[in-house]
């Protein structure tokens, strides 16, 4: 469900494993490309094998299937998940790939999908995953989670191969927070890029980064243990470093002095970081939690301030101590 880089990466990896596979997309003018073309013009030479379907129609992609991917951008998630809700069966297993947490309501897309389509049995998968280098069969390690081990395993069974190892999870909510908070660290990691600053710069933004989602996640009941693995710090180290990250390109324009609105037109794909900001700032009011370089992340996507400002005012923060549970011998 979704015909953009990630679902068409996923579809070629279903297929690559032996599934029966339909692409399912809102869009006409996708639909057609994808059914003419085989590949999505964002993901050259990644090409659709002529046995997948590509479709626009509601009922033919969702009737009779084992399993749905919700491959669509977090802010057509809750959209999707209403226009799907009366087609889908009792204990239908939805695969929610996607990440982000929406604005207003705080939610992330897998509380969105069950409150959409409470009869579902809804699961997500996370981890540094680039559709570029998924889509090429590069070697990838991911993970799913569910609230039972018996659909995340049964899950796990259909992505797995040779090039794409899947772990299994019962912490959602901490994979969901993990997914979606990296992509505003990953802008701030961009903004440094677009400024000229170093991997110095980018190590220290990566490792307090992580902190910052760890601190909020665990606050909210996700365990510390997630944000130390491949959905955490594994998946915000490749969406600072990797020019595939959409998140990491706007920051890099941002910083270079343009409005977040010509970042996101420039790189031609949903920012997934921008929409989330202002949630995660709303998150920390809720659970008072500091979030110091996603508050100015914020500041300079909305404020107006400037990126040189910004990193001023992190580097001249209080002085601190970086774990203030170690014990001092004297």
């Amino acid at each position: 469900m979704g015909g953009g880089s990630w679902g068409v990466a996923l579809a070629v990896l279903l297929h690559k494993n032996g599934h029966e596979v339909t692409v399912w997309s809102a869009l006409e003018k996708e639909v057609e490309m994808l059914d003419r073309d085989r590949e999505h013009h964002l993901m050259p030479g990644v090409f659709l094998p002529k046995e997948v379907v590509c479709t626009a129609d509601d009922g033919a992609a969702v009737r009779d299937r084992d399993l749905l991917v919700m491959a669509v951008a977090s802010s057509y998630t809750r959209k999707t998940a209403e226009r799907l809700s009366g087609l889908v069966p009792k204990g239908q297993k939805i695969l929610n790939v996607a990440k982000g947490i929406e604005e207003g309501t705080l939610m992330t897309l897998s509380q969105i999908i069950e409150q959409e389509i409470p009869q579902a049995d809804v699961a997500v998968m996370s981890g540094p995953s680039h559709a570029e280098e998924v889509g090429r069969g590069l070697p990838t390690t991911i993970v799913v989670g569910a609230r039972s081990k018996a659909t995340a395993e049964y899950i796990q069974g259909l992505f797995m191969n040779e090039a794409f190892r899947v772990y299994v999870s019962s912490d959602i909510l901490g994979m969901e927070l993990g997914g979606a908070l990296k992509n505003v660290v990953a802008l701030a990691a961009g903004i440094a890029d677009g400024l000229g600053y170093g991997d110095n710069t980018k190590a220290a933004l990566i490792t307090r980064g992580i902190a910052e989602i760890a601190r909020l996640g665990t606050a909210m009941g996700g365990k510390y243990e997630t944000f130390c693995g491949l959905t955490g710090i594994g998946d915000l180290i490749v969406t600072c470093a990797s020019m595939h990250s959409r998140n990491r390109r706007a920051g890099i324009l941002i910083g270079q002095g343009k409005t977040y609105e010509e970042a996101m037109k420039e790189v031609q794909m949903v920012v997934e970081g921008v929409f989330s900001a202002k949630a995660a700032m709303e998150l920390s009011e809720k659970y008072q939690v500091q979030l110091p370089i996603i508050d100015q992340v914020n500041q300079i996507l909305f404020q107006g301030k400037s990126a040189a400002q910004a990193v001023r005012e992190l580097m001249l923060r209080d002085k601190k101590i970086e774990i203030p549970e170690a014990e001092w011998e004297a």
